[in-house]
């Protein structure tokens, strides 16, 4: 019997604005990749492409091990988007064969009252066949187990993101900014104090 599982997490930071807005920043989706996983969860496939390797998930008395390529891009208006193009599971054949993920997601600045913030929203769908010893249970508890498991990698991504992405782009736009205050020393005179 085929099941769907939905999960959606929201997100809203604050975002203290530094000398190089944080629009810059978003032009670099790479960047956004590298707040939600650690480097070695992650494959630059090309320009826009990334392999997500992710963490195994249990799900009841199965062990799943999704691997997902993700698009991730920026659009003029700053909007960093994210959408999911591939998806493999890794070590159980079956459930690979009958499984299907699609994660889209959207994050955006906005000023409210002078305040510049950082909203989003990913929404995640799995549809997935299950193994013949799971069909058994009821289709009420396989669907609340699921969908608790979608809600809590969702949930360890947001986090991951809240902490990582600000600290990221408070040390970008820091040096960014530094480097292009700082005049080359060649380019000083020679009694310049600055020297």
């Amino acid at each position: 019997m085929e099941t769907r599982f939905v999960a959606y997490q929201t997100v809203e930071l604050a975002v203290v604005e530094q000398a190089v807005p944080i629009q810059h920043y978003l032009r670099q989706p790479h960047r956004l990749v590298q707040a939600l996983a650690v480097n070695s969860q992650i494959e630059h496939l090309e320009a826009e492409l990334f392999r997500f390797k992710m963490r195994p998930l249990n799900f009841m008395t199965v062990t799943l091990q999704p691997t997902v390529d993700m698009r991730v891009w920026a659009e003029p208006d700053g909007v960093i988007r994210l959408q999911s193009v591939a998806c493999e599971i890794r070590g159980i054949e079956y459930i690979n064969q009958r499984f299907s993920l699609n994660l889209v997601g959207r994050l955006q600045p906005r000023q409210i009252h002078n305040q510049t913030y950082l909203k989003g929203r990913a929404d995640l769908e799995v549809r997935v066949v299950v193994p013949p010893p799971l069909g058994f249970t009821p289709r009420p508890l396989l669907e609340t187990t699921g969908n608790s498991v979608l809600k809590s990698v969702l949930l360890t991504i947001k986090q991951r993101m809240m902490h990582h992405l600000l600290q990221d782009y408070y040390n970008w736009a820091n040096s960014a900014s530094d480097a292009d205050l700082t005049v080359p020393s060649d380019l000083l005179p020679s009694n310049s104090p600055l020297v």
